[in-house]
């Protein structure tokens, strides 16, 4: 009797690889443009970090084409841990600070972290899957090892899927505790005053916080502008002065439309590191451009 041809299932599988590749290739080159856009938005003069931004665009890039190009599982495996410990560098940022700088919730850095899960489950599925080579023919040349590497890791996908749900999970407690722009710097400009911090008077704001001026603004435009205005938040006015200040309060207009407080010609800003009145950790950072200084006071 003869017996009934056998359907291969080979051919959806090599589909379902090349879905993957393309996703996993196309999600790693998704996380290095957000991250190169950050990178000419600021992040290229924050010390070490700038430096650590070039180096993971080179690395997501080459790999994700590596990916593409050689379909190895290797390379997928690479990409699936680069991914994973970009993500790892954003939320150690957020909880504890990276060489000095300690990040804030923003819409990039959300994108990023999800793109970032998004591209570990692609290439780590890839990787730990099927190849797709059929594992039965490899068996039946005799080399049953290199079959059973062929065949996948077993109960790849449920550990996989573990791991990104955990991911998603650390990321969106991280992100929901991180301070953002909004949260933390509302302060009006009505009734500028002055304030003594480390033997030096400087102008702060109607609730305290340290007032900083940018080394790269003119008396008539702010240059700090997109995420540098997210760790910079400028001081919006209109602006009155209180007891103790002698110099010229002014405004400008900023790109956006609203109206930016200045003091001698200096558009004003606080900064999100100091998180209380009294502080002034900004001043003399050299970061998102160019050098900042805390507002002195005229005499």
């Amino acid at each position: 009797m003869a017996q009934p041809p056998k359907v291969s299932i080979w051919p959806s599988r090599w589909f379902h690889r090349v879905g993957l590749r393309l996703a996993g290739a196309g999600l790693l080159t998704a996380t290095g443009a957000i991250h190169f856009d950050l990178y000419l938005t600021g992040y290229r003069s924050i010390p070490t970090i700038g430096w650590l931004f070039l180096l993971q665009m080179s690395a997501v890039f080459s790999v994700a084409a590596a990916v593409l190009v050689t379909r190895s599982r290797m390379a997928a495996a690479v990409g699936a841990a680069l991914a994973l410990a970009t993500l790892a560098a954003y939320l150690w940022s957020v909880w504890a600070g990276l060489f000095g700088f300690k990040e804030i919730r923003s819409t990039a850095g959300i994108v990023a972290g999800v793109v970032e899960v998004a591209a570990f489950a692609a290439l780590a599925a890839l990787a730990a899957g099927p190849a797709v080579e059929d594992p039965a023919g490899q068996a039946a040349s005799g080399n049953r090892l290199r079959a059973k590497l062929q065949a996948g890791v077993p109960g790849a996908s449920r550990a996989v899927a573990g791991v990104a749900v955990a991911a998603l999970v650390v990321f969106g407690i991280s992100v929901a505790r991180a301070p953002g722009p909004a949260r933390v710097h509302a302060h009006s400009a009505a009734g500028v005053k002055t304030a003594t911090i480390g033997g030096v008077q400087v102008l702060v704001s109607p609730s305290g916080f340290t007032l900083y001026w940018f080394g790269r603004d003119t008396p008539t435009m702010s240059n700090c502008t997109g995420v540098c205005a997210g760790y910079w938040p400028p001081l919006t006015g209109p602006a009155s002065a209180g007891p103790g200040v002698r110099g010229k309060l002014g405004t400008i207009k900023r790109a956006n439309g609203t109206t930016q407080v200045t003091y001698e010609g200096h558009p004003l800003y606080t900064y999100y590191g100091d998180t209380a009145p009294g502080q002034a950790f900004g001043n003399l950072l050299n970061i998102n451009g160019g050098l900042w200084h805390e507002m002195t006071v005229a005499t």
